[in-house]
């Protein structure tokens, strides 16, 4: 999710790659031995095309659909778009800005969780980024729990 300081809150989601005219937020899964802060920078830089320095982790939000899902929510201070990247060459992903409020809106119906954490980013204070002005990315890696870990 970015974040410009001249805008009022905007977000950043991308397209999904089961239903491209559903809009997510990037992010995704570990890979074995990374740690979450690491699967966040390679996600994002992956989905969306964005590089920046990774700040501080806003929450970790826990829900059960058919898995146990952990998910990190970290701020990403933007340095750098692309104007091609992974995503958009490989399976044609797009991206787009919406004002915080019409994201919430257009997550709530397929993905409920993304739009219950938006909300967090509201009280975020905003860090100049050296090359794209101020602006903030919110993304998530999602990390499988084993259920007898959260005993």
């Amino acid at each position: 999710i970015i974040i410009g300081l001249f805008l009022p809150f905007q977000v950043l989601l991308v397209s999904s790659s089961r239903h491209p005219d559903q809009w997510i937020v990037p992010g995704g899964g570990m890979e074995p031995e990374e740690e979450p802060c690491g699967a966040a920078v390679r996600e994002v830089y992956e989905e969306a095309g964005v590089k920046g320095k990774l700040g501080r982790l806003l929450g970790v939000f826990e829900h059960n659909q058919d898995r146990k899902h952990r998910t990190y929510v970290y701020v990403l201070t933007v340095t750098e778009t692309l104007e091609d990247w992974e995503d958009s060459v490989n399976i044609g992903r797009k991206r787009k800005w919406f004002n915080i409020n019409e994201a919430i809106r257009v997550l709530q119906s397929h993905k409920p969780v993304h739009a219950e954490y938006l909300p967090t980013i509201r009280g975020t204070s905003i860090v100049r980024g050296p090359s794209l002005g101020a602006s903030l990315f919110l993304l998530s890696c999602q990390l499988l729990v084993d259920l007898s870990c959260l005993a």
